[in-house]
């Protein structure tokens, strides 16, 4: 009786096994695996015929981001231009004070220090400025890149090196904060940085693009930097503050940076 009990027992522990193993199997899921992809190239262009369902969907959203891109914001009262001068320009001079004092305020808050100049990029001026209103749609067209402001902290040293650049570029990259003259034969006559006589053992805080910061344009100088601090501020976002901010635009030729003949 005893083993006929025991062999029972085997029997529904057998049984109660195989329900177990039946149900779990039941329930695993059945995985798809991807084996393949197909696609083909759509062309879209200006011979699509324009949906009018979407088009009129479309059309409020597009007349308000119009509307907000024409809105007037400054005054021009002459062509701003990249070619006016040799060694300084109106945009130049423009889109350089306008990051100096946009991007100054900003830096001081985040770190306690003080930027001490600009440096941007002649190329990077995509744009003239004409005479009559200016919008946010100005900024666009000026620059049409997703560049934000960096802050570089220079050695002294590297500040001559892109001192060098500068004059073996022959181009009018935008500077502000600085003053530079040359003599005839391209050295340096003097250097003033915030007004004060440059000194080659101080570290300066540059502000500039962060594509020039990764070496863009040749700036090789940038790779030389003790620390580099984006305060996550567009070049175009500052412009736009700064149109909003005042009622005509003015800038001129100056000497910031020239020759002396």
């Amino acid at each position: 009786m005893t083993k006929l009990k025991h062999f029972d027992v085997l029997k529904i522990k057998h049984f109660v096994i195989f329900i177990t193993f039946l149900y779990c199997i039941s329930c695993q899921n059945n995985t798809e695996l991807l084996t393949k992809i197909e696609g083909k190239q759509i062309v879209i262009d200006s011979t699509d015929a324009i949906v009018d369902s979407i088009a009129s969907f479309i059309l409020p959203y597009h007349t308000h981001v119009e509307e907000v891109l024409d809105s007037a914001l400054a005054y021009a009262p002459w062509d701003i231009t990249k070619t006016d001068g040799p060694y300084n320009t109106t945009a130049g001079n423009l889109m350089a004070d306008i990051i100096l004092e946009q991007a100054a305020p900003l830096f001081k808050s985040r770190t306690g220090k003080n930027l001490d100049f600009v440096l941007l990029n002649h190329g990077g001026i995509r744009s003239s400025i004409t005479k009559g209103k200016v919008s946010a749609r100005t900024a666009f067209e000026v620059m049409p890149f997703e560049n934000n402001i960096a802050v570089v902290e220079l050695r002294g040293k590297s500040v001559k090196d892109m001192l060098n650049y500068l004059i073996r570029s022959k181009r009018a990259h935008p500077v502000a904060g600085i003053q530079l003259v040359l003599n005839k034969d391209d050295s340096i006559k003097s250097l003033k940085i915030r007004g004060e006589p440059f000194d080659e053992d101080k570290n300066y805080y540059v502000a500039t693009s962060d594509y020039l910061v990764s070496g863009g344009d040749d700036m090789m100088f940038f790779k030389d930097a003790l620390e580099v601090t984006d305060i996550d501020y567009k070049i175009r976002s500052a412009m736009i503050d700064y149109f909003t901010k005042v009622d005509t635009l003015s800038p001129k030729v100056d000497l910031r940076y020239y020759k002396v003949e």
